[in-house]
């Protein structure tokens, strides 16, 4: 019987790597997205090509919309798993940030997958153990000036993980964050070589994590191998924050 897990922001940088790896362990997937149709239809056919056996189906929602949870779960049939890799950040002075920004990232990161997770949580428990994953951030732990907004919505995505884990404990349903610290991906585009390196140097193991990196440790969480891990935070981070 194939397993099914659903990988929000699939077309992202980290949410391509968790599909790449999760299709290697055996996975069908689907391939969430919102405007990248073409990142995720080359996705799906380069992951039919390399995996027959397999299923790969691409679906679009809208996270921005306070509907776009009600929008997925429609075209959801059977699901074991759940990624959330969505990778909306937002940089500006809390004096800076509008309402609307502050709409739009709690939608993308804390409503909508709340909602998803409501609505699929009778698919999940069917399964003997099913699994739940947040790509949250160092900065829901710790906090970032210039980054406030972004910060509470991960701060949110931690709390809900730590209490939803004990809710849905007696379903066999296991839920944990992965927390990065810096990824090389485009979505810190924003900073120039000097910033990149003034960071690298705070952190110990002298480099940033890879979205290999990130995406290894979902493939191990929901591998069967950490069945006795619920509700934690999982630092992926060089040691910057411990």
């Amino acid at each position: 019987m194939k397993k099914f897990a659903l990988v929000v922001g699939a077309t992202g940088a980290i949410g391509h790597a968790i599909c790449t790896q999760l299709a290697a362990d055996g996975w069908s997937l689907y391939l969430h997205y919102n405007t990248s149709v073409d990142k995720a239809n080359a996705l799906e056919k380069q992951l039919t090509e390399r995996y027959p056996q397999q299923e790969f189906l691409t679906l679009r929602a809208n996270f921005l919309q306070a509907t776009g949870a009600e929008v997925l779960a429609a075209q959801l049939f059977t699901i074991q798993t759940i990624v959330f890799a969505s990778g909306q950040a937002h940089y500006a002075l809390l004096e800076d940030t509008t309402s609307a920004d502050m709409e739009a990232l709690w939608h993308v990161h804390v409503q909508n997958p709340m909602r998803l997770v409501a609505l699929t949580a009778a698919k999940l428990r069917k399964h003997p153990t099913s699994y739940i994953i947040f790509i949250g951030s160092i900065w829901g732990d710790i906090g970032a000036a210039g980054e406030t907004l972004y910060s509470a919505v991960k701060g949110a995505q931690h709390s809900f993980v730590r209490a939803y884990a004990q809710e849905v404990a007696p379903s066999h349903t296991r839920v944990n964050v992965i927390a990065p610290g810096i990824v090389d991906t485009p979505m810190n585009a924003h900073l120039n070589s000097q910033e990149k390196q003034e960071i690298i140097n705070t952190i110990p193991l002298g480099y940033m994590a890879s979205c290999e990196d990130i995406g290894a440790m979902v493939r191990f969480y929901v591998s069967g191998q950490a069945d006795y891990v619920t509700g934690q935070i999982i630092r992926v981070n060089g040691g910057w924050h411990i």
